[in-house]
């Protein structure tokens, strides 16, 4: 028998997944979020910045990021150049100062399309998951466990699940890309 529960389990998984990903792009007010992708070689292994930094936030517009060990500032700061975040690192010794320039209109329009393209990867994603379910309820009707009346309505509740799902990655979308077009 087909879980319909391991079904919304995955879906749900994957339209987190878009939340946290969304969530790192900046809006008017940087958030320590958006230097989660920042990868550091720290002494011949790659980590986190978060793992070896406290970053915190100085104002709406800049960060302070304290390296705990003094002998990576360097390194760490050459990562945020390379990152292309739009901002410039500034070192004052033991911290780095991230100052984040205000949004252009050219900028925020670039950030839509970037969030409506992971959007669409998201979508594809979730519909991959209603393409799996759908194969195992027509692989259990196939081999007659399930009849062609339950395998048609399961059919139904998993594409109600995907159209939610895919709902809500919109949802999402809209609200992100009103917070990014505001001025």
């Amino acid at each position: 028998m087909i879980d319909l529960n391991n079904c919304i389990h995955e879906m749900d998984g994957v339209t987190k997944s878009f939340k946290t990903e969304i969530s790192n792009i900046r809006t008017d007010r940087v958030s320590p979020d958006a230097l989660n992708g920042i990868i550091i070689d720290s002494y011949g292994s790659k980590m986190k910045l978060n793992q070896i930094a406290n970053i915190t936030n100085i104002d709406n517009k800049s960060l302070n990021i304290s390296v705990w060990d003094i002998n990576l500032l360097q390194v760490v700061e050459k990562s945020l150049i390379d990152s292309n975040l739009g901002a410039n690192p500034q070192s004052n010794g033991s911290n780095i100062i991230l100052s984040f320039p205000d949004l252009t209109s050219e900028r925020r329009k670039e950030l839509v399309k970037i969030i409506s393209d992971i959007s669409e990867k998201y979508k594809v994603s979730i519909r991959n998951v209603r393409r799996k379910f759908i194969d195992e309820v027509k692989l259990s009707e196939k081999d007659k466990n399930t009849s062609q009346d339950e395998s048609k309505k399961l059919q139904e509740e998993i594409q109600i699940i995907t159209d939610n799902h895919i709902k809500t990655i919109d949802i999402d979308f809209k609200e992100k890309e009103k917070d990014l077009l505001k001025m």
